[in-house]
């Protein structure tokens, strides 16, 4: 058995590929059982955000694996097995193991140290657990990523400053425009990246931010906590003329803002620029509002390119958070193998005592007439019986411990069973 991850991120995979397999929240949980009603996958966890689309597995063969989720990746983005091919990563065991605690203290992320990702981790394994998905093997290994994820942010500054996807988004617009000062705002979306965007930016001496969703309770809510104004979705094409910066992050899933909407926008503003962010994966604007004169369109492209050059300011802390991925790495490796024998075999044991002791006393009234010593007698035949089944197991545990075969044993008897 093995642990495995296959996926595409922002560091494999252009822009226009990773949208094509981004899976949204309510496609999940059946992305979930999809996965593990697949022949060689066991437990799965899906994590899917603007940077990456990863699939978490447990696996018997890790070959037949990967076949299975190259197959997921390909049917979810309608794409050929060599279309996918050049940006597909795999890793297993150990090197699994590293990139999710990688990826859980912000090392792998676009904009090095983002805190988002933690609570984007701790929801798809919140997620698979809901959906019977990830059981003892990947409950095991997401609780020990979020301790790592929280532990390099305690210890390391590798958090501090810009630390997020949306706060990147609006420092970057900032940087491009020389300023936020006096200018007009549209915020388009009301989830959390929008979000924090909506924060980040009310603090930078605008002149008016305004917000707008297809949900007009949530788009109020966020314009009460930035002390902005609600602009009708019906009428976005009109807010849009109003503002100097768009910055756009909603789960639509296909294009929301296109080419006409925006040369519409412009016309009675020919000599007024007008930004436009979109942090949205798939996109939310059509790629040929850039063509539009006076218009400036950012993508998570542009993000990551301006985000890069903060890397190397940071490079000191991601050097102590990578000793801290390694050996937490260690600590995880230890603590399989410990677990695989001595502590296993003594709930094992007392699994299979608690039922021996259980039939014995739900027959104690048809025993009542047996002697002190035939009473002895019954519980030591008993008693050896329950030695004799598990001798078998408990030599191949202590035999194993350490190595695939043996981890592969132990979380079969942990499932059977239903040991913890």
């Amino acid at each position: 058995m093995s642990i495995v991850v296959i996926g595409v991120n922002h560091k494999t995979s252009p822009l226009a590929v990773l949208e094509r397999v981004t899976l949204s929240s309510d496609a999940l949980a059946k992305a979930l059982h999809g996965l593990c009603a697949r022949p060689h996958i066991r437990e799965a966890v899906v994590l899917s955000t603007c940077n990456r689309t990863e699939v978490y597995a447990v696996a018997e063969k890790f070959h037949g694996a990967y076949g299975d989720i190259r197959d997921f990746f390909c049917e979810l983005g309608s794409l050929a097995p060599d279309e996918l091919h050049p940006y597909l990563y795999s890793q297993h065991d150990d090197a699994a193991v590293t990139h999710l605690f990688e990826v859980a203290a912000g090392l792998d992320s676009a904009v090095l140290g983002e805190h988002e990702i933690l609570g984007q981790v701790r929801s798809a394994w919140k997620l698979a657990q809901q959906q019977h998905a990830s059981r003892t093997t990947l409950n095991r290994l997401f609780r020990h990523a979020i301790e790592t994820g929280k532990r390099a942010r305690t210890e390391t500054g590798i958090s501090r400053a810009t630390a997020s996807v949306s706060y990147a988004a609006v420092e970057m617009a900032t940087e491009r425009l020389d300023g936020l000062v006096g200018r007009k705002v549209l915020v388009i979306g009301a989830g959390e990246m929008a979000v924090g965007m909506a924060v980040a930016i009310a603090d930078a001496g605008v002149a008016e931010v305004a917000v707008t969703n297809r949900t007009a309770a949530k788009a109020r809510d966020l314009a009460d906590r930035v002390d902005g104004r609600v602009a009708p979705f019906a009428d976005l094409p009109a807010a849009i003329a109003e503002a100097d910066l768009v910055l756009t992050s909603t789960g639509s899933g296909s294009i929301l803002i296109d080419h006409e909407m925006i040369a519409r926008a412009m016309r009675p503003r020919p000599d007024r620029p007008l930004m436009m962010v979109d942090v949205a994966v798939p996109r939310d604007i059509d790629g040929a509002v850039a063509t539009i004169p006076n218009v400036t369109l950012l993508d998570l492209d542009d993000l990551r390119a301006w985000a890069a050059r903060g890397i190397e300011k940071r490079a000191a802390e991601a050097s102590v958070v990578a000793a801290i991925v390694h050996e937490e790495t260690e600590r995880f490796a230890v603590d399989s193998m410990a677990r695989q024998a001595a502590p296993l075999i003594a709930q094992l044991s007392g699994y299979a005592d608690g039922i021996r002791s259980t039939e014995l006393d739900r027959h104690s009234s048809r025993l009542g007439e047996l002697t002190p010593a035939q009473r002895e007698a019954v519980d030591s035949l008993t008693k050896g019986i329950v030695a004799k089944l598990l001798h078998s197991p408990i030599v191949r545990l202590k035999n194993d411990a350490g190595s695939p075969r043996g981890e592969r044993h132990a979380d079969a008897i942990r499932d059977l069973f239903d040991l913890q």
